[in-house]
């Protein structure tokens, strides 16, 4: 049996999709798994040991649709869910099983602020759309494999953060799910522990003006590293401060505790920390704090983002306290220590 998946983008997305495969896997243990994902993205699923082979999209997708037809594959899981991948399912022809995109639930959420949207993650959506072939949620949460060569050593942070370090992804898709700048040298000032900053090139200039607030406790890493190697510095962190971006799934992948920041975009839309089997209210996890201002009649103001605050103030974002960031980074920090 041969098993197509289908989800372009990008990392967080990408990783939402691992419970999927490795239940499949699970169910179907001598099936054939294929991938297919945007070529920038194949590093997040290179070394999933679910997955036979990854195909890659490139800018001609009707070469790539040529190709996948030779594959001959019986089944077809979209969880992308858009134009491209219509396309993909009607040139192959195969029995498919996509999910619910709520798209319109979204939208009155968005434009009317009537939040309809079910108390639960995408990944148990994922599911819902799989039942016809039974496909059961072990509940082990999000998997992220790291390529053993792309681990990182010890000499590549500073020696002084090498017994214990808050992760603070700066980065974001858009600026309306980014934490201001000064509000990290906020953070950084009540925060008592080193801290690595996490992001890419383009999170650079942001990261030497949040280092220069303290240069001994934090280290600038965005841009100094691939996305496996930023994966490895997540997965060393004792507790992760994020945007809603990639890393924070990955950092959820490995059980890490969360304090996550939310700016435009909401957690009911379904991406929160997803750890099993957590939802936002009926089973909240230990392991994931929420910070949001709810109290703002503009949010959610788009489902992904933008890149300036429609409204121009952006008190989504610059009214997360600092200093709360730092109250709960200790007290995940205080029971990491307590675990050891």
């Amino acid at each position: 049996m041969k098993i197509l998946f289908i989800r372009f983008s990008s990392i967080g997305d990408i990783v939402l999709t691992t419970p999927v495969i490795r239940c499949v896997r699970q169910q179907f243990p001598d099936a054939e798994i294929h991938f297919l994902v945007k070529e920038s993205f194949k590093p997040v699923l290179v070394a999933n040991p679910h997955i036979n082979v990854i195909h890659t999209l490139d800018k001609d997708l009707k070469e790539t649709i040529t190709n996948l037809k030779q594959e001959k594959f019986d089944y077809l899981i979209d969880l992308h869910r858009n134009l491209r991948t219509m396309r993909v399912k009607k040139a192959l022809d195969v029995p498919s099983f996509t999910f619910d995109k709520l798209n319109f639930k979204k939208w009155l959420y968005v434009n009317f602020k009537w939040n309809v949207m079910p108390d639960k993650s995408i990944v148990d959506r994922y599911f819902e759309g799989l039942k016809a072939l039974k496909v059961k949620n072990d509940g082990a949460g999000l998997d992220y494999f790291i390529p053993e060569q792309l681990k990182t050593k010890q000499e590549d942070i500073p020696y002084g953060h090498s017994v214990g370090f808050v992760g603070c992804v700066i980065g974001g898709s858009y600026f309306t799910k980014k934490l201001p700048v000064d509000r990290w040298k906020e953070f950084v000032a009540h925060c008592p522990y080193p801290i690595i900053l996490l992001g890419g090139p383009e999170d650079r200039d942001d990261g030497n003006l949040i280092a220069a607030a303290d240069t001994a406790k934090v280290y600038n890493a965005c841009g100094k590293f691939n996305i496996n190697e930023s994966a490895d510095l997540v997965k060393r962190a004792r507790v992760v401060v994020s945007n809603d971006t990639g890393l924070m799934h990955i950092a959820a992948a490995f059980k890490k505790p969360i304090v996550s920041l939310w700016g435009n975009t909401t957690p009911e839309m379904g991406m929160f920390p997803y750890y099993g089997f957590n939802n936002l209210n009926q089973n909240v996890s230990r392991l994931s704090v929420m910070l949001e201002v709810r109290n703002l009649s503009c949010r959610p103001c788009s489902k992904i983002g933008h890149h300036q605050c429609p409204k121009k103030h952006f008190k989504c974002m610059n009214n997360i306290s600092p200093a709360q960031m730092a109250d709960n980074v200790k007290a995940f920090w205080k029971q990491d220590a307590k675990a050891q």
